[in-house]
């Protein structure tokens, strides 16, 4: 039996990227136990350890260093060739959609990842909230989407991809701005900008959980729909806001990010969505792309 193959590849660039066997199980649809064993079969027929693993974590050996540049890079070619493959008879285009919850950014290594591995298919992209995504999925408009997470999905298939902890937006000049961390309590008096229900139901309900829970009612303002425009609002001292720490890349004189004590319990997921049973031909290397380009 040959030590190395696809799947023992996919299996060991899993465990790598993590260096966390069970977040790794958790990416690849499995449980951590059968993953461990086909870790040490693999191991076994190498001959050699790849992963050092103690009560400390996981750690790539020098082997395992060794390898896992070659493996990627096996992987890559492999996905190449399949996609060129499927060339003729693949659709033209690849229709996705990019939820508006998150920086615009953030999708670009995604985005330059998929031009460079599908140069002759056309790229067509909708940002929207992801409420509207997850309907045009359905209805076939879109072939996949990047939605923020929790989402009301329905039949969709789901693969969860990253978390987006919430951060704060307030005023650069604020007597708050002096602090590196803040928590909810301490803008419990501020004016804060805040979505519609509308916009994302689930995510909104998650939030109110939370603030409930933290006995957090600020005085709610309504949020704009464009970022650029809410973060002006903040810049000209209106009021505060709570964002996906993605736009933090989003510079603006008279606006100071801080992190929030709660933000992990507001984080916002990002998962990629798609109808099972119509799927695209490019749909294996969009999966693959947009978890190694969006995991964090």
């Amino acid at each position: 039996m040959r030590a190395l193959d696809t799947h023992a590849l996919t299996l060991f660039c899993a465990v790598a990227r993590c260096l966390n066997f069970r977040q790794a199980a958790e990416q690849l649809h499995m449980t951590q136990p059968p993953l461990s064993r086909a870790i040490k079969t693999l191991e076994d027929k190498l001959g050699t350890r790849l992963f050092e693993r103690d009560t400390q974590g996981v750690a790539l050996t020098p082997a395992g260093r060794t390898l896992l540049p070659q493996a990627l890079h096996i992987l890559d070619l492999l996905a190449t060739a399949q996609a060129s493959l499927q060339a003729d008879s693949a659709p033209a285009r690849l229709r996705l959609g990019l939820t508006s919850s998150v920086e615009a950014g953030l999708f670009r290594p995604l985005l330059a990842a998929l031009e460079r591995q599908l140069p002759a298919m056309r790229l067509e992209l909708t940002s929207a909230p992801s409420p509207r995504l997850v309907a045009a999925v359905r209805k076939g408009q879109l072939d996949a989407a990047v939605i923020a997470l929790p989402s009301a999905t329905f039949e969709l298939a789901v693969q969860p991809l990253a978390r987006q902890p919430m951060m704060l937006a307030l005023p650069a000049g604020h007597r708050l701005a002096r602090k590196r961390k803040l928590g909810l309590a301490d803008i419990a008096l501020e004016p804060l900008y805040w979505f519609e229900r509308a916009r994302q139901p689930a995510f909104f309900d998650h939030c109110q959980h939370v603030f409930r829970r933290h006995g957090f009612a600020p005085a709610f303002l309504r949020e704009p729909l464009d970022h650029h425009v809410l973060l002006s609002d903040v810049a000209a001292g209106k009021g505060m806001a709570l964002l996906a720490d993605s736009f933090r890349a989003l510079r603006l004189d008279g606006v100071a990010y801080r992190q929030l004590l709660e933000g992990e319990e507001l984080a916002a997921g990002i998962g990629l969505a798609w109808r099972h049973e119509h799927g695209h031909a490019a749909l294996p290397l969009l999966r693959r792309l947009a978890q190694e380009a969006l995991h964090r």
